[in-house]
């Protein structure tokens, strides 16, 4: 079966699964009390991700939060049929957001919320949730899965990045640089966002491509043996050996 069909498979019975469970509404009451002061989190879309002086949409913006960027929470208000946190970044800036901008283990069936997203989502976006959610929820029943996708995706990243490296580093200026032709590819800057994700790469230097080294699929084969998604992930990771011992 080719590795599309299968992730056709894996997504089906993913959404599947999480539509038995129910995904509720991050949405609550004005009193539900559901969130404790102090609770962690992380912004999860940018698209949402305004912090504003107040609970409310009309609010003035204090500034657009990053994804990745780590929050505290302290407290919950509706405004304007929206449900919003109070919370205080890394800078001790202090604001209110909407609440399905952020994730965290504080809300229960965020794990099944944040899947989902991912899902939908596509290019270094899908690998930034990936990564996020990975971080959030490590006892989460979607983990098996979101290592899988995330490892493809990376993988199918890397073949366009390496593409690109060969069109933009010239070589002439890597002769005249005297460096090893790896290196000038494992520094390429296209890279960088995803170092700072902890991702790492390969490169074959008979075939000039960069590959994902491989990391949450052998994550998937060790802790989650008896899931059937381990045996997909242990056919990536003998494609990849072939892939780094191929001369062309």
């Amino acid at each position: 079966m080719k590795r599309s069909m299968v992730l056709s498979t894996i997504i089906l019975l993913f959404v599947a699964a999480v539509s038995a469970q129910g995904v509720k509404s991050v949405r609550r009451s004005k009193k539900s009390g559901d969130v404790q002061k102090g609770s962690a989190a992380v912004v999860i879309d940018r698209r949402l991700s305004v912090l504003r002086e107040g609970p409310g949409l009309y609010q003035p913006p204090v500034k657009r939060l990053e994804t990745g960027t780590k929050l505290t929470v302290f407290e919950e208000k509706e405004g304007d049929g929206v449900l919003f946190y109070k919370v205080s970044d890394r800078t001790a800036v202090t604001g209110w957001i909407q609440a399905e901008a952020i994730a965290g283990s504080f809300r229960k069936n965020d794990d099944q919320r944040v899947a989902q997203l991912i899902l939908g989502s596509s290019g270094f976006q899908k690998v930034h949730r990936s990564v996020i959610f990975l971080e959030l929820f490590p006892d989460s029943p979607f983990r098996p899965t979101i290592l899988l996708l995330l490892g493809d995706e990376v993988e199918d990243q890397a073949a366009a990045i390496s593409e690109n490296a060969r069109k933009n580093l010239k070589r002439r200026e890597m002769a005249a640089a005297q460096a090893p032709l790896h290196s000038f590819f494992l520094n390429y800057e296209e890279l960088d966002r995803y170092r700072n994700l902890g991702i790492r790469f390969l490169f074959n230097g008979n075939t000039q491509i960069l590959h994902y080294n491989g990391d949450s699929w052998l994550e998937l084969t060790r802790n989650f043996p008896e899931s059937s998604l381990t045996i997909e992930a242990r056919e990536r990771i003998s494609s990849l050996t072939k892939k780094m011992q191929a001369k062309e």
